[in-house]
């Protein structure tokens, strides 16, 4: 699923170089088609970034659990007795059995299905079938694997680093700008859930094509006709920095001539929480590598790009709102995912298009506008990741 994905596009100059006119430089087309540069990925970028695996309101109580993928592997996570949250690799340390295969709403102990073994909610042994017989077995040192785990803006986010910076920490400035619309009191709005690869869509792209497209709105007047008719594309901004990038775009007072989106212009209504100025105006937030958060008045949508192959991704997502929110709200939301899944449909394309370009033998990029400079900014983090420097 890619609801909306590139209604938050353009980017104004503030480039992360030295020259803060200059929107840097595009990665080259290796970094897209090269299964080698894929496989540097997984340890590289994923295993050492938070990723975006649920929602809190996916964890409502204790014992609740879930698994999602992050950097190639199966995590578990868990909501823990005393209402935190915790997580763990999906594996029994036991004979590597995968211990949960869904979403369970509930249970006090983590049991491996296939000998028994037992484990507390945050990970500790406490049981294995006739445990006199196994030799040296320390129930200490064999608790679950633990993964690095933190709840921000209401969204769960896992990180193989345990001593990862904790995001709340690195994307500084992000809760004071958005955290309104955000927070553990969102609700999810249809089947869509973050943490279903397998129930979300899949595109012909490599996954950072599809982050390209969403950091950019150059193409807009080309590829979107709806966007431009709702968005004052000149009035873009876009705030960069070391890892997150925030746009905001207002919407347009001249009524669309398309009469689905001149319904919404009319009905675009704050949800709780909300102010009047956010009546009018679109939010999107990148945070580094692949999580990608739509802030509309009417609702939140978050999603992720996962690699399933060099040239392929899953892009799992859910739509969010408020308790409470007004009949008029509802409305201008089922609006708006109307229009976001016609720009996503023209962006699937897209993506696919410039996936097959970049694997044309010889080809480079040209320069970047000022207005891709959050794409110069996501190219140099993934240089810096990939080959340690600034390049």
């Amino acid at each position: 699923m890619n609801p909306s994905t590139t209604q938050a596009a353009t980017a104004p100059p503030g480039p992360p170089s030295e020259n803060p006119d200059h929107p840097g430089t595009a990665l080259a087309a290796r970094y897209y088609t090269d299964p080698a540069v894929a496989a540097a990925e997984t340890e590289r970028v994923f295993a050492k970034s938070w990723q975006l695996v649920c929602h809190e309101s996916d964890l409502p109580g204790p014992g609740a659990r879930l698994t999602a993928t992050a950097a190639g592997r199966e995590v578990l996570v868990v909501r823990t007795e005393d209402g935190g949250l915790a997580a763990h690799l999906n594996v029994c340390r036991h004979r590597g059995t995968r211990l949960v295969t869904g979403p369970e709403p509930e249970g006090k102990a983590i049991r491996c299905p296939y000998h028994g073994w037992t484990y507390k909610l945050d990970g500790r042994l406490v049981g294995a079938p006739e445990a006199r017989r196994i030799p040296c077995l320390d129930k200490p040192r064999l608790g679950l694997h633990p993964v690095n785990v933190e709840s921000f803006l209401g969204f769960v986010f896992v990180n193989l680093d345990l001593e990862a910076a904790p995001l709340a920490e690195t994307c500084a400035g992000l809760a004071e700008a958005v955290g309104r619309y955000a927070g553990p009191g969102l609700t999810p709005v249809g089947k869509h859930r973050i943490h279903d690869v397998t129930g979300g869509e899949q595109q012909k792209a490599n996954w950072k094509v599809i982050v390209d497209n969403y950091l950019e709105g150059y193409h807009v007047p080309v590829a979107h006709p709806a966007l431009m008719r709702l968005l004052d594309y000149q009035a873009y901004t876009v705030d960069v920095r070391e890892h997150y990038v925030l746009f905001e775009s207002p919407l347009r007072d001249k009524p669309s001539s398309n009469w689905t989106e001149r319904l919404y212009q009319r009905l675009a209504t704050p949800m709780p929480g909300l102010i009047e100025a956010d009546r009018r105006v679109w939010r999107y937030a990148v945070i580094y590598p692949n999580t990608l958060i739509d802030f509309y008045p009417d609702h939140v949508l978050a999603w992720t790009a996962l690699p399933t192959a060099q040239d392929r991704a899953a892009i799992p997502g859910a739509f969010y709102t408020r308790r409470g929110e007004s009949l008029r709200t509802r409305i201008a939301r089922r609006l708006n995912i109307h229009i976001g899944w016609l720009t996503n449909d023209e962006d699937a394309e897209l993506v696919e298009r410039v996936q097959a370009g970049l694997s044309t033998p010889g080809f480079e990029p040209g320069p970047l506008s000022q207005r891709e400079a959050a794409v110069g900014w996501f190219a140099r983090r993934i240089r810096q990741d990939l080959e340690g420097e600034d390049r």
